[in-house]
């Protein structure tokens, strides 16, 4: 066991400061914010940029694997129903095998990628875009609050952000024996509270579909007014 659950952190999503301590195993501690429920490993528990990127390296997710092809339709199913014809998008976090793109450009939208290990290419967050995924990504982000104000500035009025990520239940014993906490890249855990808190904060309406997917539609207002009210 670790021995120590840090209390001081406030919470990288909502800023709270009502953190309480979660739980804790033999590698990490797991505070919970009593705002809008996000779970999060304090940053002293964090691997590396170069222990991080090792794990990534390991996945062997290709463009020509029919079963991820298959994980991914999850989100780019309901995406697709949301988008008309020939939309922009940024799949955000792509990782090293970009399928998603290849799976939204087959439907005629054009996609650009974007990963901080990857494609590193910050110029592309300072575009806008109809529509913005991130498969997998959430529960890897230090600064949620920071990636996904980002990414709402991205978004067009009207457009969508598509999430995949496993969602927490209020069961703590569920949590404790939960394979999503063995990945040590996982560092924030989302409950369906945590997201409508965002639709709220970010000005815009979620959608949950099945138990780990998540549309968010950004309203008409821009993100700079919405922020600002």
């Amino acid at each position: 066991m670790t021995g120590i659950l840090p209390t001081e952190y406030c919470c990288p999503l909502c800023e709270s400061s009502e953190c309480e301590p979660y739980f804790e195993d033999a590698n990490r501690a797991y505070l919970r914010c009593g705002s809008c429920r996000l779970i999060f490993v304090p940053p002293t528990f964090w691997l590396s940029d170069a222990e991080e990127k090792a794990e990534y390296d390991l996945h062997e997710n290709t463009t020509d694997d029919p079963g991820y092809r298959n994980f991914l339709s999850r989100l780019t199913v309901p995406m697709l129903e949301k988008l008309g014809a020939e939309k922009r998008g940024l799949d955000f976090g792509c990782g090293p095998g970009p399928m998603l793109s290849v799976m939204l450009e087959e439907q005629g939208h054009r996609v650009e990628l974007y990963d901080p290990f990857y494609a590193n290419d910050p110029s592309l967050l300072e575009a806008e875009y109809d529509f913005i995924c991130a498969t997998e990504v959430a529960e890897h982000l230090s600064d949620p609050q920071k990636e996904f104000s980002t990414l709402f500035s991205c978004l067009k009025p009207g457009g969508w952000l598509g999430i995949m990520t496993k969602l927490t239940r209020d069961d703590r014993d569920a949590f404790a024996n939960w394979h999503y906490i063995r990945d040590r890249t996982h560092i924030a855990f989302y409950h369906r509270e945590t997201f409508s808190w965002m639709a709220q904060c970010f000005n815009a309406e979620e959608i949950f579909i099945g138990s780990d997917v998540i549309l968010m539609k950004k309203r008409g207002q821009k993100f700079s007014e919405a922020r600002s009210m």
